[in-house]
């Protein structure tokens, strides 16, 4: 097998004239920082990440200011960017932090990996970019780089092939600079070891890669088992008042878009009229069907069936509360919305 040091050298080299050193959390890097970027990266592509980073450390600059914010105001901030469970976690980290370890991150893994939303390999990013502590890390990226250049089999999903990638990792962790590269490895995967079509001739590991050697890029990593994704229905109202306001309603505290504020929403059409008629004095079938939105999650497709309505009168008064609350259109921006739900909104 090649020497580590071959491999860490050649990688830092590469980073030192091609990697990336303008990204919005390493100047200045803190812990607070380096911690939100690794979050919002989770399934997030750094061009995605950047003006919502900028965005939430400009309204929430350090952890105490996370923690005490309303959660409301993170999932706003958050409003967009998906996988909602990240921002609900980073706020219960904070408070966490703000109870524990005195209103810092701890530079220690075991305990970083204590914290909601944090797994080995964020704990592992945070303390190398953070702390420059000698830890590995295993995203996506370093996955596929590890399995073509060591020519890893099976799918790096599976327990026995994670083991193996992450003893790798560790092996090939430098004596110094762990800061970058930690980035390094980031960047290799992001900008030349792409899924796709990876830019080989320009890689710096390309004369001691396997996969390349052998013809296999297209091969490594192994990919996931295909199944086809469930389809599931959701009827959802878009009711006005005679003030032009939206009618909102919290989702429940679990599962998809979890306490967000989103539309009415149910299962199937019958189910909608009886929800209606019990809050509205307004007749169901003067609703108008909008254009079906297709929405698809990492586990299942969502058909969205839009019904609108204009000048309701609610049955009882509606006030701010736990389960409904009219929003102005100017208020929506300001309001934790599933991205779906916005463009149905803004159309």
């Amino acid at each position: 097998m090649t020497g580590a040091h071959e491999i860490s050298t050649r990688l830092l080299t590469w980073f030192d004239q091609h990697g990336r050193h303008d990204l919005p959390w390493q100047h200045p890097r803190t812990p607070y920082r380096v911690w939100l970027s690794e979050i919002m990266l989770q399934q997030t592509q750094v061009s995605v990440v950047t003006g919502y980073f900028d965005r939430f450390v400009t309204a929430l600059p350090d952890l105490p200011t996370l923690a005490r914010a309303p959660l409301d105001e993170v999932l706003a901030l958050w409003s967009g960017l998906g996988y909602y469970a990240r921002a609900r976690n980073l706020h219960a980290a904070a408070t966490l932090c703000m109870a524990q370890h005195g209103g810092d991150l701890p530079p220690d893994l075991d305990a970083l990996i204590a914290l909601p939303g944090i797994g080995r390999s964020t704990a592992g990013a945070i303390l190398a970019q953070a702390w420059d502590e000698p830890a590995p890390i295993l995203d996506g990226n370093v996955k596929r780089v590890l399995c073509r250049v060591f020519a890893i089999e099976g799918w790096p999903g599976t327990p026995a092939v994670e083991k193996r990638l992450w003893a790798l990792a560790e092996s090939l962790l430098p004596a110094a600079r762990f800061a970058d590269y930690t980035q390094a490895q980031m960047d290799l995967g992001a900008t030349l070891c792409t899924r796709a079509n990876p830019a080989c001739p320009r890689c710096p590991l390309t004369g001691i890669c396997a996969a390349r050697r052998d013809g296999r890029t297209t091969e490594l990593p192994v990919s996931r088992p295909g199944k086809a994704l469930p389809q599931r229905d959701a009827h959802m109202l878009i009711l006005e008042d005679e003030a032009g306001r939206v009618l909102l309603q919290r989702r429940p505290p679990t599962g998809i878009w979890a306490a967000l504020w989103s539309l009415p929403e149910h299962a199937d059409a019958e189910a909608s009229r009886h929800w209606f008629e019990r809050h509205l004095h307004d007749d169901f079938e003067c609703l108008q069907p909008q254009a079906l939105l297709l929405h698809v999650f990492s586990h299942y497709r969502l058909r969205i069936f839009p019904h609108r309505l204009r000048g309701v009168q609610p049955r009882a008064a509606v006030g701010d509360n736990d389960d409904l609350r009219w929003a102005t259109r100017d208020e929506l921006s300001a309001i934790g919305l599933p991205a779906p739900i916005r463009k149905l909104l803004q159309e």
